[in-house]
């Protein structure tokens, strides 16, 4: 794509001209921008659908549970965050994927051309769909949320991304639950070891025991076939993090 495009340009080559309803383009109303956030209530979290979970988690979903969890973080490190930042931020996190979708590490997308169509996505989103709506201040702290998330850098956008890493756990233990021993989600597991924040150990720790029990009436937790080069995507996608969890 063609660098010096604009960000309507480059939006459009993405996906906007294939919308069945494109939304009007620099509105005074926030509800053409209302329109694109339905994508997220239906655009599936793309991970579980190599295991055959085809009517699984929405985006949508996904992000209204991490929204919860940040509000219930510990004492010992709410008292040191701004809980309502974290809530936006979780809330915003992946609002891009209403328009490019769940981009997973095996989808032969590299982190940084991930960024790339995500960055386009949000400078679209919060410029063409927000940027007349009450003198632009909106779509200007929705911007913001979702680049210190990206960025990692405060306490706040690594404690979010703890709290979707926990989030995926839940999820693959309830899927686990629900296929009654049918459903191997072991490669998703490694995100345990990447939380950064010593305050989120206990969490992944106790989702991680609830696992081992489950297992325990099929004769034991199966073992994760995990080949180098998804070992690789999953590195490059989740980062090294800090805990000890096995």
């Amino acid at each position: 794509m063609d660098a010096n495009k604009s960000v309507f340009d480059q939006a459009r080559y993405l996906v906007i001209d294939s919308l069945p309803f494109p939304p009007e383009i620099n509105p005074s109303s926030p509800i053409p921008f209302f329109h694109i956030l339905e994508r997220l209530k239906t655009n599936k979290r793309e991970g579980w659908r190599r295991f055959g979970l085809f009517d699984g988690e929405s985006i949508g979903d996904h992000m209204y549970r991490m929204s919860i969890m940040t509000m219930l973080a510990p004492a010992s490190l709410s008292s040191r965050l701004d809980l309502h930042r974290c809530t936006s931020m979780a809330l915003v996190h992946d609002m891009a994927e209403s328009l490019v979708g769940d981009i997973t590490p095996v989808d032969g997308v590299d982190k940084t051309e991930k960024n790339r169509r995500e960055s386009t996505t949000m400078d679209f989103l919060c410029q063409h769909l927000l940027g007349n709506v009450g003198n632009g201040n909106a779509g200007e702290k929705i911007r913001e949320l979702w680049q210190e998330y990206e960025d990692s850098h405060t306490l706040e956008a690594k404690f979010v991304h703890d709290v979707d890493k926990l989030e995926l756990l839940l999820q693959m233990v309830e899927y686990e639950r629900t296929g009654e021993g049918r459903t191997n989600l072991s490669e998703f597991s490694h995100v345990a070891k990447k939380i950064e924040l010593e305050e989120m150990h206990a969490w992944a720790e106790e989702i991680l025991k609830e696992r081992v029990e489950f297992w325990k009436g099929f004769g034991g937790i199966p073992h994760a076939q995990v080949s180098e080069e998804l070992e690789s995507q999953l590195q490059e996608y989740y980062g090294k993090g800090t805990a000890n969890v096995s």
